[in-house]
């Protein structure tokens, strides 16, 4: 990452770790609204690539089938609805866990980081990108680090609600089974484990609502962006 440190250094880029429905894309773009930068959803990067295969007929889990959908993919494919679909979510829990996708894709990632587009008024201010090994692995340069995170129960339900509200149907006992083996799976892959990075602040969402989590947010990115010493904790 070295040819992108100095610009990292030179700009406003906050990087949002955490499980799955632990509020951190919702935070991410309040966060990019706030401070007028661009945001990048990482997940989604994934959730292409295994949509390419389930589409295609292929295994997720396949590393060559894979690593080819990978090094294909293109920003464009990011704005498909059917990402959002629960089978296209659980696919890509496994497509992440395969290497050679997240070398592939670590490029695409740390280039947004490094040179983002212009925020919703026109000026590069620099760029805020979510997913679950931002802070470790992609931009471990990063101006601020969060790591968002929630209960077991407190995400399931937030994921049942969510999987109701879009389609009318959802168990949750089966919503909250499959988001210990995706917790599972994140936290136990040989390659960029879900950890904080050491300098994350930990938001734990699970008794704030949005707009709480959001405002104990962007104190702490203002704090650290004007180089005070905060703590860590939230």
């Amino acid at each position: 990452m070295a040819s992108g440190s100095a610009m990292l250094r030179s700009l406003l880029v906050v990087a949002v770790d955490g499980p799955s429905a632990a509020g951190k894309g919702t935070l991410g773009r309040g966060i990019a609204r706030h401070f007028g930068l661009a945001f990048l959803d990482t997940g989604l990067l994934y959730r292409a690539v295994a949509a390419r295969l389930l589409a295609a007929g292929q295994d997720p889990g396949d590393p060559q089938a894979a690593e080819a959908a990978a090094t294909a993919l293109q920003f464009a494919e990011l704005d498909t609805p059917a990402l959002r679909d629960d089978a296209v979510a659980q696919a890509a829990s496994k497509v992440a866990a395969i290497p050679g996708v997240r070398q592939a894709l670590l490029g695409l990632q740390r280039q947004f980081a490094a040179s983002p587009p212009p925020g919703p008024d026109g000026q590069v201010r620099g760029a805020v990108l979510d997913g679950r090994d931002i802070g470790t692995v992609v931009c471990p340069d990063a101006t601020v680090k969060l790591f968002v995170t929630a209960s077991l129960e407190a995400r399931a339900c937030r994921r049942h609600q969510e999987l109701l509200a879009r389609s009318g149907e959802s168990i949750y006992a089966r919503v909250l089974q499959d988001m210990k083996e995706r917790d599972a799976r994140d936290s136990s892959r040989p390659v960029a484990p879900l950890t904080p990075a050491p300098d994350a602040m930990v938001l734990d969402t699970t008794a704030l609502n949005s707009e709480a989590a959001l405002a104990v947010a962007v104190n702490f990115i203002g704090r650290r962006w004007r180089g005070e010493k905060v703590s860590s904790l939230a």
